[in-house]
């Protein structure tokens, strides 16, 4: 088959959970003998044409990420009935892009990977004659934003924001039901993120394709770093609200109950584009916000736990699924574990109140063998998760799909 994919930001190399899906989707695609074409958005097209992933492509559309201010937001939010993710990359080049995609070659399947590419659904279908088009939801929107605005109207400073991820909670209940009724299929990386789609678009097939890793890559550490003997890790994208929100709760509720036991405590936040909120964590001597680096691994084997005290999201974390890959003990709320099989969640500490979460910290910390113990049952049941695992469900969903 040739297979058209769209992502909001070119997957190579992938240093977030997106890229790291549509990366090994890509990958997979391709080892499967599918011709795959690539339609996408790069700060930097030209350093993108450049990269190792684009001669493994059959063919690249590439285009400047769209700039859009908050002054632009704020219009939408005021004039528009339509969420903030209808308008963040709907721009004319990647239309001409697409034009020029549909008038070189006939496709088997268009895949859209995120709501904020489904936006080009309608043209596609126009243009790419015979081809089945799905919809793979990285996570279920209005349940996400519903869930923030849940955790943040708690705190009298996050009001505004909460109101605003409820008023985007329903524009993007109405929107993701246009998208999924549009699609010949919907994708859902949980059956929790599957039922809420459903619910959407009954007339149409969910089916459950989990987020996967290549579980090799983080099995040895290529760069080692030394963080001391009671590091705590936490990866991700850091100016991602449900991220942000994470660190500042497991700061202020969590960490200062681990130091009353252990002193000598580390926390590391590690990611990309740090929200200039956290610029307070960073001062505090026991906290170290890294910023972008070039890769997760040399933390995650250096780490003696690895944190995930989110709050709010949905999907299936893929940051969970690297930290067991590299054998981490981990601690984490419920809500982080979400989607997660039941043999994965056997090899996490779960905790979802502060005493609990820290009292979980503290026992993996004291106890070295615990510690090893639990990464080496992370390391055996993620292997569920690795993509040789995962595709095959991929390409039943397309087995499944009504000829064009």
């Amino acid at each position: 088959m040739r297979i058209l994919l769209l992502t909001p930001s070119f997957p190579y190399p992938a240093h977030q959970g997106g890229a790291l899906r549509n990366l090994g989707l890509i990958r997979g695609l391709l080892a499967a003998g599918h011709t795959v074409d690539l339609a996408s958005f790069h700060d930097d097209p030209e350093s993108a044409r450049a990269s190792e992933l684009t001669a493994e492509l059959g063919s690249l559309e590439v285009v400047p990420t769209p700039a859009r201010s908050t002054g632009d937001r704020l219009r939408s939010l005021a004039l528009s009935l339509q969420p903030d993710m209808a308008f963040r990359l709907e721009c004319e080049q990647m239309r001409a892009a697409l034009r020029r995609l549909f008038a070189a070659h006939r496709y088997d399947v268009v895949q859209y990977e995120g709501l904020e590419m489904a936006i080009y659904l309608p043209m596609a279908r126009k243009l790419a004659a015979g081809a089945r088009h799905v919809y793979d939801a990285h996570n279920a929107e209005h349940l996400l934003q519903r869930r923030i605005a849940e955790v943040e109207r708690d705190n009298i400073r996050r009001m505004p924001m909460a109101a605003y991820s409820s008023i985007q909670s329903g524009r993007l209940t109405r929107f993701e039901r246009q998208v999924c009724a549009s699609a010949d299929a919907v994708i859902a990386v949980s059956s929790e993120d599957a039922d809420a789609l459903r619910t959407l678009a009954p007339q149409r097939p969910v089916y459950v394709v989990p987020n996967g890793i290549t579980v090799s890559d983080y099995k040895t550490n290529e760069a080692s770093v030394d963080l001391g003997p009671h590091a705590l890790v936490f990866t991700g994208k850091m100016d991602y609200r449900p991220n942000v929100d994470a660190v500042q709760w497991f700061a202020e509720q969590v960490l200062p109950k681990v130091q009353a036991i252990l002193p000598e405590v580390a926390l590391y936040i590690v990611g990309q584009r740090p929200h200039g909120s956290l610029q307070s964590l960073a001062e505090e001597p026991s906290i170290h916000v890294t910023g972008f680096v070039a890769s997760v691994q040399p933390f995650l084997h250096a780490a003696a736990a690895y944190v995930a005290p989110l709050r709010m999201g949905s999907g299936t974390r893929l940051k969970l699924l690297e930290a067991m890959a590299a054998g981490c003990a981990i601690v984490a709320t419920p809500a982080a574990a979400s989607g997660l099989n039941d043999d994965l969640l056997g090899a996490l500490a779960l905790a979802d109140d502060p005493d609990a979460f820290a009292q979980s910290v503290i026992r993996i910390l004291q106890q070295p063998a615990l510690r090893e113990q639990m990464g080496e049952a992370a390391r055996e049941q993620v292997k569920a998760y690795d993509w040789s695992a995962i595709l095959p469900r991929l390409l039943a969903v397309y087995a499944e799909l009504p000829h064009g």
